[in-house]
C-alpha cells in the first residue's frame, strides 16, 4: 500500500515521502497513530501544495538572510577585554559573546551557526563568518578593544 509520510517515521521515510510499505503496518500502525495517509489523488494534490507553499516560505526567508547579510557587513561589534604590555590580550571573545551583541542589535543567530569557532584572542578587527540560512553566510566585523 503507498501512503504519504504527515512526520518522519524510522527506517520508513521522512515527512512528505510516498512509501511503500505492507497494508496491515499501514493500516494498524501508521495511519491509525495519524503518521501517514493513505495515497490518493486528493492527498497528492493537497501534498503539492504543501509542498508549494514550503518552497515560497524557503524563498522568502532566504531573501530576508540575504538582506540581513548585507545589513551586517556594514556593522562594527565592539568588544572589550583586558590587555597588557604589548596588545598581550588577557581572555577572549566567545561566540557567546558575538550572540548576545547581535541579540542587543534585534538580530537572533544561534551560536552553533557561527562557523569561525575558535575564539578571538587578538586585539583589532576580526571578521566572523555566520550562517544566517540554508546557504546564506553573512560576515560580522568584531573589533577587540584592549584596556590595562
Amino acid at each position: 500500500m503507498k501512503v504519504i509520510l504527515k512526520s518522519d517515521v524510522k527506517k520508513v521515510g521522512k515527512k512528505g515521502e510516498i512509501v511503500e510499505v505492507a497494508d496491515g503496518y499501514a493500516r494498524n500502525f501508521l495511519i491509525a497513530r495519524g503518521l501517514a495517509v493513505a495515497s490518493t489523488e486528493k492527498s497528492l494534490e493537497i501534498l503539492a501544495e504543501e509542498k508549494e507553499i514550503e518552497k515560497e516560505e524557503d524563498a522568502k526567508h532566504k531573501a530576508e538572510a540575504e538582506a540581513l547579510a548585507k545589513q551586517l557587513e556594514t556593522k562594527i561589534f565592539d568588544f572589550h577585554v583586558n590587555s597588557g604590555a604589548e596588545g598581550r590580550v588577557f581572555g577572549s571573545v566567545s561566540t557567546k559573546q558575538i550572540v548576545e551583541a547581535l541579540a542587543k542589535e534585534g538580530i537572533k543567530v544561534d551560536k552553533r551557526k557561527i562557523l569561525d569557532t575558535a575564539p578571538i584572542v587578538s586585539l583589532g578587527v576580526t571578521k566572523v563568518r555566520v550562517e544566517l540560512y540554508k546557504g546564506v553566510i553573512g560576515t560580522i566585523q568584531c573589533r577587540v578593544l584592549g584596556s590595562e
